[in-house]
């Protein structure tokens, strides 16, 4: 049993996360460091993923710089694979375009933020599922499917269609249809993969795929975040 930190993975570890960093990060950030830079910054932080905003790049390096130290103060470490220092917003991607590159992109919370423009041209930020998170999503459905393969095939629905809900209310964004599209495909494509495998020599053919799905449909992909919350899916 380790008797410092807390384990990964453990209920309790993001409550401990967020009494903690409230102080070593939120405090600090708004009562010492704000007041020092020359432009507008904000935090945005769930548990101990954290995203700093600032206006000018010479305020981000700078706390860049010091940030290191004032976790080390509380026996804290930055994820050296995590923490790096992006140029986004509307003018990092005219200053991209300019150079003929696409603009940089960050992950938070298990969404890829992407800057772009809307239909009538404006500036806005799209999200899209992290592929990380897909495959794991994907690799945790397989293993379902696999540990229950002999259960019936409406529980096997049930469970899947549970799975699919869940998936889209997290990743449902206006912007992530495609992505939620893929993981529906991807699931399609697994559960027929271990319905094959029920009995030797049966394959689920893609005829008789069709049909089942037709008694026993998948959830299709739903955006549960639209643009404008009218407070109902659409």
């Amino acid at each position: 049993m380790s008797e410092t930190g807390t384990g990964q993975g453990q209920t309790i570890s993001p409550l401990l996360a967020n009494i903690y960093l409230h102080y070593v990060l939120d405090e600090w950030f708004e009562e010492v460091v704000k007041p020092r830079l020359r432009g507008e910054a904000h935090e945005i932080r769930f548990a101990d993923d954290a995203v700093l905003c600032f206006q000018y790049r010479e305020d981000a390096e700078k706390v860049l710089s010091v940030l290191t130290k004032r976790f080390a103060k509380y026996g804290l470490t930055l994820h050296p694979e995590k923490t790096r220092l992006v140029e986004f917003g509307r003018e990092a991607e005219e200053h991209a375009k300019r150079q003929g590159k696409k603009p940089d992109t960050f992950d938070f919370l298990g969404l890829t933020h992407i800057c772009a423009r809307s239909q009538r041209g404006k500036f806005t930020v799209h999200v899209r599922t992290m592929r990380k998170r897909l495959r794991r999503g994907l690799k945790a459905v397989a293993q379902w499917c696999q540990e229950h393969m002999h259960d019936s095939v409406d529980e096997q629905q049930k469970t899947l269609n549970a799975k699919l809900r869940g998936h889209y209310q997290y990743y449902g964004r206006s912007t992530n249809y495609r992505g939620i599209g893929q993981f529906y495909r991807k699931v399609r494509h697994i559960w027929r993969t271990w319905l094959s495998r029920r009995t030797r020599g049966a394959k689920m053919t893609w005829e008789k795929y069709a049909g089942l799905l037709r008694q026993l449909p998948l959830l299709p992909p739903r955006i549960m975040h639209p643009w404008a919350q009218t407070g109902r899916p659409v």
